[in-house]
């Protein structure tokens, strides 16, 4: 009753959380006054409830029953790893785009939680590409060994090669995305050429990625234009000039992401890029360009 009235010494986020809670007692007149101490209470409140590591399963049950079109209970529901599936559709309905977008970046708990993956499904704000990675990472299909070919070429050894695809082939997406994501260099090398595109994403957010890789993958023609367009937006190696040139000097990357960055590159790589044959034309004619309004800015000072 203290707690009800107030005249408990809780702080604001454990009086709504035990509110909650007394709010589901089997005592009809406890349950009654919590209810109504509940509706008086602001938003603020169960937000920072919902930030502790264990809230209750009663403050899990009013926030999804009672806030969840709120957003920022939505989704504080959502990100929250102990949040019960039932109420992931409809919190994942009310989430703001930012919402989302973090929520995608997170594949090691999408991958975790397809329940998660699942009520993601229903957002208004994912794009086309978004929608397309939740999608393989719920299909609970095996992919057809000729998949993985390409992805089992790093491979040198014949005998080794073969188990290679018949191990890719035996997992399922999820299974994969979280070898990518917790993997080695060897099945990080592998799976960034894989068929589905979050497993390449998941490739690219692994924690144990080193730059050297990103260099290496940014100069390999057999991965995805997904991939190359991935990297070129990685603030992380923005400052990174052999990522910068690897990717103006493959072939695969797309026209836009080399024009873009083909202003970056020095004097004797634009030569050498002017006078490659194995670019776009648009890239080359570009890279013509530019070197000569850069031979003739040099006569001019």
């Amino acid at each position: 009753m203290a707690v009800c009235s107030g005249s408990a010494s809780l702080d604001s986020a454990e009086r709504a959380e035990l509110l909650a809670v007394l709010a589901e007692d089997h005592d009809e007149p406890i349950r009654e006054r919590a209810a109504s101490a509940l509706v008086s209470q602001p938003v603020e409140n169960f937000l920072s409830a919902l930030k502790g590591d264990a809230p209750a399963a009663q403050l899990f049950r009013h926030c999804g029953h009672n806030l969840v079109e709120n957003p920022t209970i939505a989704t504080a529901l959502a990100k929250h790893w102990r949040c019960p599936p039932q109420f992931l559709s409809a919190a994942a309905r009310a989430l703001p785009t930012s919402a989302v977008q973090e929520l995608m970046q997170d594949l090691d708990r999408l991958s975790a939680q397809p329940a998660l993956a699942g009520a993601l499904l229903q957002s208004t704000s994912l794009t086309a590409d978004q929608h397309q990675q939740l999608e393989e990472l719920l299909r609970d299909d095996l992919d057809d060994e000729s998949a993985f070919r390409d992805a089992a070429e790093i491979e040198p050894d014949p005998v080794k090669r073969v188990t290679l695809i018949q191990k890719l082939s035996q997992m399922r997406i999820v299974e994969r995305v979280t070898m990518a994501l917790k993997g080695n260099r060897e099945e990080r090398m592998a799976l960034v050429r894989d068929p589905c595109k979050v497993v390449q994403r998941a490739v690219l957010q692994s924690p144990r990625i080193t730059e050297r890789e990103i260099e290496g993958f940014a100069g390999m023609a057999n991965v995805s234009d997904e991939v190359l367009r991935a990297i070129s937006l990685m603030r992380k190696y923005a400052k990174n000039y052999t990522v910068t040139r690897n990717l103006i000097f493959n072939p695969k990357t797309p026209i836009d992401v080399s024009l873009h960055l083909l202003p970056l590159i020095n004097a004797q790589d634009l030569k050498a890029l002017a006078n490659s044959k194995n670019v776009p034309e648009t890239v080359h004619s570009g890279a013509l360009r530019l070197q000569r309004q850069r031979d003739l800015a040099r006569k001019n000072e």
